[in-house]
């Protein structure tokens, strides 16, 4: 039971009261030593709250002729619809901002590994020009490892995708940094993080926000604000795997989110993704649109979509964990969207599992629940996520603290640059 440390400290009665200064009033009760604040005094110290209640409470004196005893978990026992999950709070990441590359390994989920350009210098993009030096893109194809921050604010029109190599970190704290034109792609990349940055206004065919895609893994992106672009906002694609979106807020899109890219792609079926604590705010469909993969969704809000909020198509396994589904004029949740797989004979569509899932506003899941024991579990891949009931304060949470943050950058505890 934690760590027992002997502090005691002896009983001090309470001191009779000094003579009144002046007689009561008929209106107002005397106060002797009246202050605006009551209790002053006690938190000069750990056990000052002793016997220091006013009135008929004022003999209180809780635990202290016993020792300290320290609470060191969160956690609560397993329930029958839940997994165990550690150190549960209502606000993940809550450490990941003290120092610059406190995020490294810090993903919850399937992109848990990632620690971007952890093991490299810092570089500074100083420039907002699509090429050229100390731009963005310049920095991204570097081929060793590096953590990228900005040096500046504003918008970055891109003529075509910047291509974010292998072991980088983008890190747009300190900095309000939007891309627009193109977007990021993650080709053939492993190891890379994608913070705090806004992307709105892509245009273009294949034109994604971020493009994840071929053979990429051990991804991270973590608080961006996605909008408007032509084709989707994060696609995952062609054996890309390993991945964890979290805190993102979607926004004024049609085709939000596709994971798997169509039914001749069978290898895609090694595609695992984590999506949590993000806010899905009126974008139409695809949050998202599954096929062959495995996804697990936990405590993001969707709300006032225009089609479905989720789609499994072909093998599609799907584990939703205390979302917040609120509906608008379309009431449909989950959607199963039957698709024949290149390898098979005959066309099925996907698997989705419900657990803790709040439906608002007339919002119908439409589960199959014959087809809910297909699908995976997380804890056969991780131990522990953070995830709270689905109620009002989670939806708050989610409301004020996803997408772009104005956050200081943190400092460095390794002063490198390059």
């Amino acid at each position: 039971m934690g760590n027992l440390h002997g502090l005691h400290r002896s009983h001090h009665h309470n001191a009779p009261f000094p003579p009144s200064p002046a007689p009561p009033s008929s209106t107002s009760p005397y106060v002797p030593h009246m202050t605006v604040e009551p209790y002053c005094h006690v938190d000069s110290s750990l056990r000052s709250l002793a016997g220091k209640a006013e009135g008929f409470g004022r003999a209180a004196v809780g635990g202290l002729n016993g020792p300290v005893c320290h609470v060191t978990s969160l956690a609560a026992p397993p329930s029958s619809t839940s997994p165990y999950v550690p150190h549960m709070t209502v606000e993940p990441y809550c450490h990941v901002d003290s120092s610059l590359r406190s995020l490294a390994g810090k993903a919850e989920g399937f992109g848990r590994a990632a620690v971007g350009g952890l093991n490299g210098p810092v570089c500074h993009v100083t420039s907002l020009a699509d090429e050229g030096p100390g731009s963005l893109r310049e920095a991204c194809k570097r081929p060793e490892p590096l953590w990228i921050v900005f040096d500046v604010s504003g918008t970055i029109h891109l003529s075509s995708f910047v291509n974010v190599s292998s072991h980088k970190t983008v890190d747009g704290r300190g900095q309000r940094v939007k891309i627009t034109g193109k977007g990021l792609r993650l080709k053939q990349s492993e190891n890379v993080i994608i913070c705090n940055l806004e992307f709105e206004g892509g245009v273009g065919p294949d034109a994604d926000a971020i493009q994840i895609k071929p053979k990429s893994s051990t991804i991270w992106i973590d608080r961006c604000t996605l909008k408007n672009y032509y084709d989707g906002l994060i696609d995952i694609t062609r054996e890309s795997t390993d991945i964890t979106v979290s805190r993102c807020h979607f926004v004024n899109h049609n085709k939000t989110m596709l994971i798997g890219a169509d039914p001749s792609h069978v290898t895609d079926r090694c595609i695992r993704v984590t999506i949590h604590h993000c806010f899905f705010d009126g974008t139409r469909q695809r949050h998202p649109r599954v096929r062959f993969a495995k996804i697990h969704l936990f405590n993001n809000y969707t709300r006032h979509w225009s089609i479905y909020a989720v789609g499994a198509g072909v093998e599609a396994q799907v584990y939703s964990q205390c979302n917040i589904y609120e509906a608008g004029e379309k009431k449909t949740v989950f959607k199963y969207i039957t698709e024949k797989a290149a390898d098979k004979e005959e066309a099925e569509a996907g698997f989705i599992r419900s657990e803790g899932d709040w439906f608002l506003n007339g919002a119908k899941s439409c589960l199959s629940h014959d087809k809910e024991h297909h699908v995976f579990s997380p804890t056969q891949h991780y131990s522990g996520w953070t995830v709270e009931s689905s109620t009002e304060k989670l939806k708050k949470y989610i409301k004020h603290s996803t997408g772009w943050q104005n956050l200081p950058l943190p400092p460095d505890q390794l002063p490198t640059t390059a």
